[in-house]
C-alpha cells in the first residue's frame, strides 16, 4: 500500500507559535511511518512558508515552549522555501531551492513541485485556527485534517461562538462583548455597564486567541481597566463573562465529521488559582481522566459536546471545556477549541486514550476523516447545467 504523504503546518504568525511547535512535535513523531511520510512545514513569525530541514522534537512542551521564547524575534531560515498552490492539481506546494549565481550575476532559484495527500494544519490561534489556512487549502483543493472555514472562524471567535451556541440552546455563562474603540472612548461607562450587567469576579479575554493567551481573572472594578487593556493588546474585540463560583473545569474530545463521537471527560486542577497559560504549558495542573463525576452528569458533558460541535459546524476534530459549579452543580459549555493541542500533556490525545483510541490511532482516524470529507465536497457540483 502506497504510503500518504502527510504536510504537517506548524508555527505560524500568532502568539500561540511555541504551543504549535509543542503540538508538531508529538504529531510528527506519532504518525505511523509505515503508513505515512510526514513533511514538516515551518511558518515563521513573519509568515514565511519553508519545508523544515529541523522539525521540533519531542520533549516536555514546557522545554519546546522555552526553546521558542528564547528564539523570539528572530526568524528561521533553514530548509527550502514553499508556497502553497491556489488551485486544483497534483503539485500541492512548490518549494523553491536559492543558490548564488557566478559573480556578477542574480542568484538560481530551484523551483519543484510537491504532492501532499492530506494537510494537517497544526496551528494554534490567529492565521492558522481561524479559518484563514482553511481558505487556503479550499482553494488548493487538498484534503485536510479539522474544522473549514466557517466553523474555524466562528469557533475561534469567542463572541461569535457564544452566539452559535445560543442559537442551539446551550447552557453559557452572563457575558458581554466590548469592543476596544468602545472602552478607550468610554471606559467610565463600559465599567459601569460590566459590573452592572455582570458583578464581579469577571474573566476578561481577547475574543480571538487561544491557550489561555491574554486572559485575566478581576475581582474588583478598580482592576478591570487593566485587564482590559492586556486583552486589547491582541484584539479589537474583548469578551467579558461572569465568573462561575467555585467551577471546576471539565474538558471533553470530540471526533466525526456529521455524526461525531465524544470522548471520557476529564477534569484540569489547575496549578494556580485559574487555568491560565502558564498553568497549561509551564507548570504541572493535574488531569483527572475520567473526571470524577456522576454517571448523569458525565452524560451530560458528552452530549453538549456533540451539541458544541454540531453548533458551529465542526469536523475532524474538537476539544470542547466545560464549566461545573460546585455549589449549584450546574453545567456551562465555556468554548470549543478546533485545533486543540497536541502535546504531550495535552487533554485532546490523553481523553481519547482513556476512552481506547491511541495517539497514532486518533492520527489514523484523523486523516479518514479528513478524506471522508473531501471525498464528499468532490462530489458536489461546482457548475449548473
Amino acid at each position: 500500500m502506497r504510503k500518504l504523504r502527510i504536510g504537517v503546518i506548524y508555527g505560524g504568525r500568532s502568539s500561540e507559535h511555541e504551543v504549535s511547535l509543542a503540538s508538531a512535535a508529538s504529531v510528527i513523531a506519532n504518525l505511523d511511518r509505515r503508513r505515512y511520510d510526514p513533511v514538516p512545514i515551518r511558518v515563521d513569525r513573519d509568515g514565511r512558508w519553508t519545508i523544515s530541514d529541523r522539525p521540533p522534537t519531542v520533549v516536555v512542551a514546557a522545554e519546546v515552549i522555552g526553546r521558542a521564547r528564547q528564539e523570539a524575534g528572530r526568524t528561521s531560515r533553514s530548509g527550502r522555501e514553499a508556497y502553497l498552490v491556489p488551485h486544483p492539481g497534483e503539485e500541492t506546494l512548490l518549494t523553491v531551492e536559492r543558490a548564488a549565481g557566478e559573480a556578477g550575476t542574480r542568484e538560481n532559484a530551484y523551483v519543484a513541485g510537491l504532492a501532499l495527500d492530506v494537510i494537517f494544519p497544526v496551528l494554534h490561534g490567529p492565521y492558522g485556527e481561524d479559518g484563514t489556512v482553511q481558505g487556503l487549502l479550499e482553494l488548493g483543493s487538498v484534503p485536510y485534517i479539522g474544522a473549514g472555514v466557517l466553523a474555524s472562524a466562528v469557533a475561534m471567535d469567542k463572541a461569535m461562538m457564544k452566539v452559535a451556541f445560543a442559537s442551539r440552546g446551550l447552557p453559557m455563562v452572563s457575558h458581554v462583548v466590548v469592543l476596544r474603540n468602545e472602552w478607550e472612548s468610554s471606559p467610565e461607562a463600559v465599567s459601569a455597564m460590566i459590573a452592572d450587567r455582570l458583578g464581579f469576579p469577571v474573566f476578561v479575554k481577547p475574543a480571538n486567541l487561544g491557550s489561555s493567551v491574554g486572559i485575566s481573572k478581576v475581582k474588583t472594578r478598580e482592576d478591570l481597566g487593566s485587564a482590559i487593556t492586556v486583552a486589547a493588546d491582541y484584539d479589537r474585540k474583548i469578551v467579558v463573562e461572569a465568573a462561575v463560583p467555585a467551577a471546576r473545569e471539565i474538558e471533553c474530545a470530540v471526533l466525526g465529521n456529521d455524526r461525531p463521537e465524544a470522548s471520557v471527560p476529564g477534569e484540569i486542577v489547575p496549578s494556580r488559582e485559574f487555568y491560565d497559560y502558564e498553568a497549561k504549558y509551564i507548570e504541572e495542573s493535574e488531569a483527572l481522566i475520567p473526571a470524577p463525576l456522576d454517571e448523569a452528569t458525565a452524560a451530560d458533558v458528552r452530549r453538549l459536546a456533540v451539541e458544541a460541535f454540531l453548533a458551529v459546524d465542526a469536523a475532524g476534530f474538537a476539544r470542547v471545556d466545560f464549566l461545573l459549579s460546585r455549589e449549584t452543580g450546574r453545567l456551562y459549555v465555556n468554548e470549543i477549541n478546533t485545533i486543540p493541542g497536541f502535546t504531550t500533556i495535552s487533554m485532546f490525545p490523553k481523553l481519547w486514550e482513556a476512552t481506547g483510541l491511541s495517539y497514532p490511532a486518533v492520527l489514523d482516524r484523523l486523516v479518514a476523516l479528513a478524506l471522508e470529507r473531501h471525498a464528499g465536497k468532490q462530489s458536489l457540483r461546482t457548475s449548473y447545467p
